[in-house]
């Protein structure tokens, strides 16, 4: 086997590698898409927890993540030997995440609080397993070439597996899952299953990746993390992308509930669904195009700007119907398809630029807080919207007891789906302007490193 540490290709990652790479993703949008689409509606309505209750428990796991996800991008930053320093721990994360995500999903006697307490446990342990995993790729790419838009190229093709990724999760998931207990645990086995696949395939997969890193830091983690919140480009994207994955996470966890009370039609779950990831697996090669006519903030203010406006047109679904969701979710999508695409291409960018002018490798942990924070804000939004169903009054239930909800539920399963969302993604729109790393300053930095390691500044 060839080390990751080979010689490097500074510009051209070969497409072997970029395929290896991207399958990696049916990890990463699987577990980021299905406890935030179907765990708040498995405890509300399968397992009877109430939806304040069951908001907590998928926020609380999450506050982990802010002590594990730097730690394991240090560990990977110091991590040395012929599979390099990331790709010990893709085998790591392969090895706990998927038999604890079939867990969490295995329906155990338990009802109301209970459960919460089940699931909060395993769900705990499933993202311990993919910090594992995700942190470590998450900072594979800005290793990979020190290119500035073929890292966007590169990543091009791991949005296309997101996209296939985020199909599966959100229309076959939610088929399989269905309403009942069983459904689930079924769902929840055979995306395991997936996710062991995919975690094998990048590790397999990244190989022969070529490897442009720096040395090891040795510096301590505080002293690492220190820079990291000092690197303006770093705090402004991770700003700007946390209110996108806020508004996401949102959405996301509102899907089933919009289609089950406002489009009268549970199984439209999985055609919206449809509609978000369909721009995803055409639109790719646009973006990446208008990232290099736009650079790279442009075309994210423009991505932005999309699922902003597409949100507000939600406000009309109760009164034109489901065509009309469809497509305006469909106007969501295009704008999410750049999103996804540049907020990574971007973080590449500033991971390159940070060891360019430190001369260290330490690209772990600047994912690690982007991952602790991704991971926090998307179940904060599952959490915001089970906030927004408890003011309307929405009602817990389980299939054997249904309840009729009020008036005012249904206006909060709108409103939460589109109004909230919309604003806070129009904030990133904001923040996005704040956002100055361009090509010119990333290849000055690769062109001419600092010799003397530290913070890095705007």
């Amino acid at each position: 086997m060839v080390s990751s540490a080979a010689t490097p290709s500074p510009t051209n990652v070969p497409l072997g590698v970029r395929l290896g790479y991207a399958v990696g993703s049916f990890c990463t949008a699987n577990f980021s898409t299905i406890p935030g689409l179907l765990l708040l509606f498995y405890m509300t309505n399968v397992l009877a927890v109430p939806a304040f209750l069951a908001g907590v428990v998928l926020f609380l796991p999450k506050a982990w993540d802010l002590v594990a996800n730097p730690l394991v991008g240090r560990w990977s930053d110091r991590t040395a030997g012929r599979w390099g320093p990331r790709r010990p721990w893709l085998l790591a994360g392969a090895v706990v995440l998927p038999l604890t995500f079939a867990l969490m999903f295995a329906g155990l006697p338990l009802r109301g609080a209970p459960a919460a307490v089940y699931v909060g446990v395993v769900f705990l342990l499933a993202a311990t397993g993919y910090a594992l995993y995700e942190v470590p790729y998450k900072a594979m790419p800005a290793e990979m070439t020190t290119d500035y838009h073929e890292r966007t190229s590169l990543l091009q093709w791991r949005m296309v597996f997101i996209a296939i990724s985020v199909a599966l999760s959100g229309i076959v998931a939610p088929m399989i899952a269905g309403q009942t207990l069983d459904g689930h645990r079924l769902m929840g086995i055979v995306f395991g299953v997936i996710l062991l696949v995919a975690m094998l395939g990048s590790f397999f997969g990244t190989a022969r990746a070529p490897f442009t890193g720096q040395q090891r830091s040795e510096g301590t983690l505080r002293a690492q993390i220190a820079a990291a919140r000092t690197s303006k480009p770093f705090m402004w994207l991770l700003g700007l992308s946390s209110a996108q994955n806020l508004a996401a996470g949102i959405m996301l966890a509102g899907a089933p509930y919009f289609a089950a009370y406002t489009l009268n039609d549970p199984d439209a779950t999985s055609t919206l669904f449809a509609a978000l990831v369909g721009p995803m697996l055409v639109t790719m090669p646009l973006w990446v195009w208008l990232a290099r006519r736009l650079d790279k903030r442009g075309a994210m203010v423009l991505a932005g700007s999309l699922f902003t406006g597409g949100a507000i047109l939600v406000v009309a679904a109760p009164a034109f119907g489901s065509l009309w969701s469809h497509l305006v979710v469909m106007i969501v999508g295009l704008g999410y398809a750049g999103l996804q695409l540049l907020q990574f291409s971007m973080l590449a960018d500033v991971i390159a630029y940070d060891g360019a002018v430190s001369g260290e490798r330490r690209g772990g942990v600047f994912t690690g807080l982007w991952t602790a924070v991704e991971n926090a804000v998307s179940a904060l939004g599952a959490t915001i919207y089970g906030w927004v169903l408890a003011l309307g009054g929405f009602l817990a239930s389980d299939p054997d007891n249904p309840v009729t909800q009020p008036g005012s539920a249904h206006v909060a399963v709108v409103v939460g789906l589109s109004v909230v969302p919309a604003l806070i993604t129009l904030a990133g729109v904001v923040m996005t302007l704040k956002y100055d790393l361009t090509a010119g300053r990333v290849a000055a930095a690769v062109r001419a490193p600092s010799a003397a390691p530290g913070p890095v500044e705007a």
